[in-house]
């Protein structure tokens, strides 16, 4: 690609405008209704997050991986206990969130602590998904390297003769993690680039200060 297309790539942002007065107290509520918005637009993938850890010295990445509840309490995921993001978490537990749906011109950031949920949640939720999925979970070392992508198929295959006519069991190395948030911020893509930008910081165990951050 010409470097010069590359540098005049830009979209101009004039579909809504988020004011301090027009979001709940609460922004929790303020994310279900963003997110009903999405679902009533079908964004496609509106529950793909970008997920950001690091290392106990600082050293980031990032992931998409899937929302699969949230609440009062905070933003459920699951995955691999064992995976990169997994040991990075077990080493720092600060961590952040990031949805971005185009077609809305929205983005909402959320930054907090993360730990696992309890193991009958988890079990819940393993012995919810499809049958293929919970072999993949149960056969895959995730994040580790393997010799070929023929290993990873043929434990599978292993694993569904194994397990044929019963129950698939939740590994203990799977699980999923909830985000208690600190700190979100809802960004409005608006004309100019003078987007607007609400964040919302917690105070206590139940208020939040909001504030308008320039674009």
């Amino acid at each position: 690609m010409n470097q010069d297309n590359l540098q005049n790539m830009r979209e101009d942002y004039a579909s809504a405008e988020l004011s301090e007065n027009s979001v709940k107290a609460d922004p929790i509520k303020q994310f279900g209704i963003w997110f009903d918005e999405a679902q009533e637009v079908n964004v496609p993938e509106k529950n793909s997050m970008t997920l950001s850890t690091a290392t106990h010295d600082g050293r980031p990445s990032a992931r998409i991986v899937l929302l699969k509840g949230y609440h009062e309490g905070g933003f459920v995921f699951y995955t691999n206990y064992l995976s990169r993001k997994g040991k990075e978490i077990n080493k720092n537990p600060l961590g952040a969130l990031t949805f971005f749906w185009p077609s809305l011109e929205r983005q909402i950031r959320i930054e907090g602590i993360l730990e696992k949920v309890s193991k009958e949640e988890s079990e819940k939720y393993f012995h919810s998904r499809p049958r293929e999925s919970q072999l993949g979970a149960l056969a895959s070392p995730q994040s580790q390297e393997i010799p070929n992508r023929e290993s990873i198929e043929n434990k599978w295959d292993e694993l569904t003769a194994e397990y044929e006519g019963k129950d698939v069991p939740k590994p203990s190395f799977w699980g999923g993690y909830i985000l208690k948030p600190r700190l979100f911020e809802f960004w409005q893509g608006r004309p100019s680039r003078l987007h607007d930008r609400i964040v919302y910081k917690k105070i206590d165990n139940k208020n939040w200060k909001k504030v308008r951050l320039a674009p």
